[in-house]
């Protein structure tokens, strides 16, 4: 009897064909969609989102074609107390937010991958680009998909071993050209699918009008902005629209370029300065979750602080709990509160966590 496993079909061409793959390697095959939030019918001319009515339509189609179930699951709740409420939060505390990583692991492999287990499935699997594989000691282990410009595993960073255990990641070996080619040869209707790139509950890409219309009035005051002496620059427009190393629409004239080096809710105070004041080689690494049996001393690995940034040589001495101090080789711009710092040993996520606000410093 083949195994089952539930696919998180999008509607687009990545999850058709990670649905088509597991079809084809004989697996007994299970079509979701995950409706999250109450999107529009159709994507704009020019937005690149999910999760429309139209891309409900593309994923049921691909199932017909290959002859699966296919179910919409609604987690528009779960999605807007994970997803949604955190985004917010994070802007409202100083911080910049990574909803997609949270979206993984708590949507599709924690309430997706019960739902699954309801089905009498044993995996659930989506069309991320990396992979998974089970390692000598026991251990899951997440590593880098093959195409290094669409690789995802920096989103994949915050699974647990039981979720890694029960995840399929079958794009992990193709190239995103050879994805759509296998698209094409099997005729899914979504082969030459525009690729979603925005954040799917902004799908015109403007997070400062959605956070408009979830603070507060006292929660997006106007305020100083100052430089690192202390010296008053300028006016800010409320914290939460602005985030670690911004240089556009700061209102403020000088004689050189000025980026946020600084978010200081408890002041209400935003601090700018030069970009090598912007630069940072050390911040501290807090809600850690590691891949591998957590380090008792400092080791030496390569990071990356935010998505599409280039792995850096660095240093993780861990702390007291789950934190870590990270130190970088080199100063690196743009340290940003909020953001995932990853930890890889080569091709292999060994662990990560969040970089904390209060614990970034100047290079």
């Amino acid at each position: 009897m083949s195994e089952r496993v539930v696919v998180a079909m999008s509607g687009g061409v990545d999850s058709s064909v990670a649905a088509a793959l597991l079809y084809d390697q004989g697996y007994d095959v299970i079509g979701m969609t995950m409706k999250l939030w109450d999107g529009p019918e159709t994507a704009e001319i020019g937005h690149k989102t999910c999760c429309t009515l139209d891309d409900v339509s593309d994923a049921r189609r691909v199932a017909a074609q290959l002859g699966i179930p296919f179910y919409v699951v609604n987690f528009k709740a779960q999605f807007a107390s994970h997803v949604m409420d955190y985004f917010t939060d994070a802007y409202r505390q100083g911080y910049t937010p990574n909803p997609c990583v949270q979206c993984n692991r708590y949507l599709k492999f924690t309430h997706l991958l019960q739902r699954a287990r309801q089905l009498g499935a044993r995996w659930v699997a989506t069309g991320h680009y990396a992979s998974v594989d089970r390692g000598e000691d026991g251990r899951y282990y997440l590593r880098r998909g093959r195409d290094a410009n669409k690789d995802q595993s920096y989103f994949l960073f915050d699974l647990t071993q039981a979720q890694l255990h029960q995840t399929l990641l079958p794009l992990g070996q193709y190239c995103k050209g050879e994805v759509r080619a296998l698209a094409a040869r099997w005729q899914l209707n979504v082969a030459a699918k525009a690729e979603s790139q925005e954040i799917c509950f902004i799908p015109d890409g403007n997070y400062r009008t959605f956070l408009r219309t979830r603070l507060g009035p006292d929660e997006a005051q106007p305020g100083q902005m100052v430089n690192a002496a202390g010296e008053v620059l300028g006016e800010h427009q409320g914290l939460p629209f602005y985030t670690v190393g911004q240089r556009r629409g700061l209102g403020v004239a000088a004689g050189h370029p000025l980026y946020v080096t600084e978010v200081q809710p408890e002041q209400n105070v935003l601090v700018v300065g030069s970009r090598r004041e912007a630069m940072s080689e050390r911040c501290t690494v807090e809600r850690l979750n590691w891949l591998r049996p957590p380090p008792v001393q400092a080791i030496h690995t390569k990071v990356q602080i935010r998505y599409r940034h280039p792995p850096v040589a660095a240093t993780v001495e861990p702390l007291d709990g789950d934190r870590a101090r990270l130190v970088l080789r080199e100063p690196q711009f743009a340290v940003t509160p909020g953001q995932a710092a990853v930890f890889y040993d080569g091709e292999t996520v060994i662990g990560g966590g969040w970089i904390c606000r209060e614990a970034v410093s100047d290079g």
